[in-house]
C-alpha cells in the first residue's frame, strides 16, 4: 500500500473541533508511538483529551510504519490537539526520538498506544517535575487477567530497585513516564533498539549515571490494556529477553544480573496474585532466558572471525 503523503499526515491535525493555533505553546507534550493498533490509539487519545489540564496539552501521535496507515490517520483526525508523525518502522525508541523533537512543550510525558491515562496523569506527572524530580514516573494498572498481570509485574520487577531517596528510581517503564524538555534533549532513547524491550531502562541507567533524579508518583496513573494470547505473551517476554541481553551484554560496560533474591521474589510475587499468574510469570522467565541465550548465540555468531567455523543462525520467532 502507498504510504501517505506528508499533506495527508497534516489531515490528522485538525477536526471537528476549533483546531489548535500555531502560535499557542503548550505546556505539556504527550508522545504517543503508534503501530497497527488504531482502536487502541483511540482509546488512548480519548483518554487524553479528557485530561484535566487538556488546554495546556499537545499530542504528538508517531506512527511507526503502520499497514493501517490510513485508519491512523482518521483517529488522529478526530482529537483536535494531536499530530501526526509518520516513519518508517524504526521501533519505540526512535518514534519517541522524532516525537519529543517535534513537541512544542516545556515537560515532555510518554505513554503507549495501549494505555488510557486517569484523567489528572498528566498534571500529576508536570506538577512532580516542577517540584523537585527531572524525571517523574507513574503507577501502570492492568487492565485485568491473569497473562496482563503477570506481564506487569514482570515490566515492573526493575523498578523495584530503588536508589537512594524516598520515592526515588532506577527504572521506570517507558508507557507512563515524563521528563523535562532540557533532560531529553542531553539523554535521548537509545536507537538501535529495534523493539519495544530494553531501550527504556537503558535510557533510564543513562540518565541514572548522569546524575538525574527520577522520582515516583504514585498519582500518575494509566491502564495498560493489552490483548494477549499465550503465545503473544511468550513472544513479548522472549523479546524482552534478546533486550535484555543487549541491554547488560552489548553497552558500554557490561552489567552483570540482578542476584538470585530478586528473581526468588519475582516469582513470589506472580504467585502471591493467583496459581495462574503465578505460573505464568514463570514460563515468562524461562521464554526471557531462551531470548537472552539466543541473543548471545547470535552475537557470538556475528563476531565469529572471516573463515572459521561460525555458530548457525537460530530461527525463532519472536
Amino acid at each position: 500500500m502507498q504510504r501517505p503523503s506528508s499533506a495527508l499526515a497534516d489531515l490528522a491535525e485538525p477536526s471537528r473541533d476549533r483546531p489548535a493555533r500555531r502560535d499557542e505553546q503548550p505546556l505539556i507534550s504527550v508522545i504517543v508511538p503508534t503501530r497497527d493498533r488504531p482502536a487502541a490509539l483511540a482509546r488512548c487519545l480519548g483518554a487524553l483529551s479528557a485530561q484535566t489540564v487538556a488546554d495546556s496539552l499537545e499530542v504528538i501521535v508517531v506512527d511507526d510504519g503502520s499497514r493501517a496507515a490510513e485508519e491512523v490517520i482518521e483517529v488522529v483526525a478526530l482529537h483536535r490537539r494531536a499530530r501526526l508523525i509518520q516513519r518508517a518502522g524504526d521501533g519505540p525508541a526512535a518514534a519517541r526520538n522524532a516525537g519529543a523533537q517535534h513537541a512544542r512543550g516545556a515537560v515532555l510525558c510518554f505513554t503507549d498506544d495501549d494505555c488510557a491515562p486517569h484523567r489528572e496523569w498528566a498534571k500529576r506527572l508536570a506538577d512532580a517535575l516542577d517540584r523537585d524530580a527531572d524525571v517523574a514516573a507513574g503507577i501502570t494498572l492492568s487492565s485485568g487477567g491473569a497473562m496482563g498481570e503477570a506481564s506487569e509485574i514482570v515490566a515492573h520487577a526493575p523498578a523495584a530497585l530503588r536508589a537512594g531517596g524516598e520515592g526515588n528510581l532506577t527504572f521506570a517503564p517507558s508507557n507512563n513516564i515524563a521528563c523535562t524538555r532540557t533532560v531529553f534533549e542531553s539523554i535521548q532513547f537509545d536507537e538501535s533498539y529495534p523493539s519495544a524491550a530494553g531501550e527504556d531502562r537503558e535510557w533510564c541507567a543513562r540518565l541514572m549515571a548522569a546524575g538525574y533524579v527520577v522520582r515516583l508518583e504514585p498519582t500518575a496513573r494509566v491502564v495498560h490494556h493489552q490483548d494477549l494470547t499465550l503465545g503473544g505473551f511468550l513472544r513479548q517476554q522472549f523479546r524482552y529477553g534478546q533486550g535484555a541481553y543487549r541491554f547488560r551484554r552489548r553497552s558500554d560496560r557490561p552489567r552483570p544480573l540482578e542476584s538470585r533474591s530478586f528473581y526468588t521474589a519475582l516469582l513470589r510475587r506472580g504467585f502471591t496474585e493467583s496459581l495462574n499468574v503465578g505460573l505464568l510469570v514463570s514460563a515468562a522467565q524461562l521464554a526471557t532466558a531462551a531470548g537472552f541465550a539466543l541473543a548471545w548465540v547470535e552475537q557470538r555468531r556475528d563476531a565469529a572471525p572471516s573463515g572459521t567455523a561460525r555458530l548457525p543462525r537460530l530461527r525463532i520467532r519472536a
